[in-house]
């Protein structure tokens, strides 16, 4: 299996769209990217509880609740020649995805992970 991106188009607003060498395509929002971040805090790596974000299944807005902005990617910048590091509005940016971990996240989508015709 090559973990290896062929093409990437990534989306500030929507996600990252990955065309793997192997042939297999992927689409990751942005909500399943930050509630999967793999750093140390949201995934309690020290022996801490796991911080993570839930984006994917919000709750329901507190009608008092002041504005709160649409997850958004302010930045993406390579890693290497091996990975992403992406700084969400959120103030979050210490999560490293690497391309095995992007690929991995990919393989739990099945919906929208696809071979290429």
């Amino acid at each position: 299996m090559s973990v290896d991106p062929e093409h990437l188009a990534i989306s500030k607003s929507k996600g990252i769209s990955i065309d793997w060498k192997d042939g297999l395509q992927s689409s990751l929002s942005l909500e399943y990217l930050r509630d999967e971040c793999p750093c140390a805090h949201c995934t309690g790596a020290h022996g801490t509880a796991p911080q993570k974000s839930n984006y994917q299944n919000p709750v329901p807005p507190n009608p008092l609740q002041m504005y709160k902005p649409r997850l958004a990617m302010e930045n993406v910048e390579p890693v290497g020649n091996y990975a992403l590091r992406i700084y969400w509005n959120d103030g979050h940016n210490s999560g490293i995805y690497t391309w095995e971990y992007l690929r991995k996240l990919a393989e739990g989508q099945p919906a929208t992970a696809s071979p290429k015709a």
